[in-house]
């Protein structure tokens, strides 16, 4: 009888196939339970507003019948998807920075400051269509990356804390792209109009359609900037030490992981990101910068952001979401409920996102932490 000796190596490898596949486990079972305290959280939040609609006197079932028939319907549908591109990418933006543990409130100031270049700049240069759109993109990741740099550089050199330098810029921003609006790119067509704005972006730089008025090909921007996220942050070195600063800035510089300049790259990032909040408006509707301009994304991208859990693809199906509720607004006011419901709907779920994200990780992480001292126990015992 023949004995065949089984290679010194064979335990170690089946150890490591089985580290492996627990490892698997283990981010299939967190990534369940983090999509399942996000819709959780939009349950509870539907639930409450509807506590709330019948104390205030309104019908639930007129509101959520009205919601389904924007839910259903082919225009509303593409409503839904354009309102929620300027959404997502505010969201990336927002998650790019959490990602370092910064909480960048600046989008909104970011967005405007990279829209009011890009309109300037756009409309004074003439190139093919081919580059003069990728052109007038980058102006507004440049213009955006710059007004978060500030925050940055703040950060890093001065130790003011993002949160109050991003929203002190924000209002900046406003003030002083109204001011350089007002003084110096006013555009005169002596057309006697009172919607002034900036000098028009020739056809060359405009975002072509994929419905005729109803869907803009500027989805196509809001997909790569997520897939863009998903590839640099969570699947490239860079993203990695990024990751592992924000968790723990003083244990990544024992690494040689320097926090501050980590702290800079992803503001830039972060803003450069926001910067094409506003694009769509500007490249698919207005073609020019006035006071008509969109405002609120930096707002939703953040609730986005924490809804999606910084995940690309929870990015993405948050963005729906809110553009969902905005695509609702019209509908429901037909039916004498007010605009402010779904402005009350959005805030109780972000309300009880940040409760149910709360509870839920830390029922995880306890429940996590007590399952490794069990098994290290048994390991032990044998």
């Amino acid at each position: 009888m023949s004995i065949v000796e089984e290679s010194p190596s064979a335990p170690a490898e089946q150890s490591e196939q089985s580290a492996d596949r627990a490892r698997r486990r283990a981010r299939i079972e967190a990534g369940l339970v983090t999509a399942g305290s996000s819709v959780s959280a939009v349950l509870i939040a539907f639930f409450l507003s509807a506590l709330l609609l019948l104390v205030t006197g309104k019908s639930p079932g007129v509101v959520s019948s009205t919601m389904w028939e924007v839910a259903t319907t082919t225009r509303f549908q593409y409503e839904m998807i354009e309102r929620a591109v300027p959404f997502i990418i505010a969201g990336v933006a927002f998650a790019v920075a959490a990602k370092m543990n910064l909480f960048n409130i600046g989008v909104e100031g970011q967005y405007l400051f990279g829209m009011f270049w890009a309109a300037v700049i756009g409309a004074n240069v003439e190139l093919p269509a081919l580059l003069h759109v990728p052109f007038i993109l980058m102006v507004a990741m440049l213009a955006g990356a710059f007004w978060a740099g500030i925050a940055g550089y703040l950060k890093v050199r001065l130790g003011v804390s993002e949160i109050i330098s991003t929203i002190m810029l924000n209002a900046i921003a406003l003030q002083i792209t109204d001011w350089l609006f007002n003084d110096f790119f006013r555009f005169d067509d002596a057309s006697g109009t009172l919607d002034v704005r900036t000098k028009p972006i020739p056809e060359t730089g405009w975002m072509p359609d994929f419905v005729d008025g109803k869907l803009n090909s500027y989805l196509v921007i809001a997909l790569i900037v997520c897939v863009v996220y998903y590839f640099l942050v969570f699947k490239s070195r860079f993203g990695f030490r990024l990751r592992a600063s924000g968790l723990n800035a003083t244990a990544a510089s024992t690494s040689g992981i320097s926090s501050g300049r980590m702290v800079m790259i992803a503001m830039l990032i972060s803003g450069a990101i926001a910067g094409l909040a506003g694009l769509q408006y500007l490249l698919g509707e207005a073609h020019s910068y006035g006071p008509a301009r969109p405002s609120g994304y930096g707002f939703a991208g953040l609730s986005v952001a924490l809804l999606g859990r910084n995940n690309p693809i929870g990015i993405i199906l948050a963005g729906l979401l809110w553009g969902f509720l905005e695509a609702s607004a019209g509908p429901l006011q037909l039916e004498d409920i007010p605009r402010s419901i779904v402005n009350v709907i959005q805030g109780i779920t972000l309300f009880s996102v940040v409760i149910v994200n709360s509870v839920i990780s830390r029922w995880y992480t306890k429940r996590t932490t007590e399952a490794a001292a069990a098994r290290l126990s048994m390991e032990a015992a044998a």
